[in-house]
């Protein structure tokens, strides 16, 4: 996946949020022109044992390997 592909401000890319959901949130909802981003589910991915958060703003995130966020696809 390209970094492009995930950045979408030119101040931070979302591999750069700190590794917690309330980061997440903040980034996500600064994104979103302050319209506020929370949290709606979370489960485990089978495949991967990640924890993937469903967010308000229709996507899904987890962490990888390296602890950033990346966006799930699914």
């Amino acid at each position: 996946m390209s970094r492009a592909f995930v950045k979408e401000s030119d101040n931070e890319w979302l591999g750069d949020v700190a590794p917690e959901i309330t980061a997440l949130q903040q980034y996500l909802t600064r994104e979103n022109g302050g319209v506020r981003v929370y949290e709606i589910a979370r489960r485990i991915d089978e495949s991967t044992k990640r924890e993937v958060f469903e967010m308000s703003n229709g996507n899904c995130y987890t962490l990888d390997d390296d602890g950033r966020w990346t966006v799930v696809f699914d």
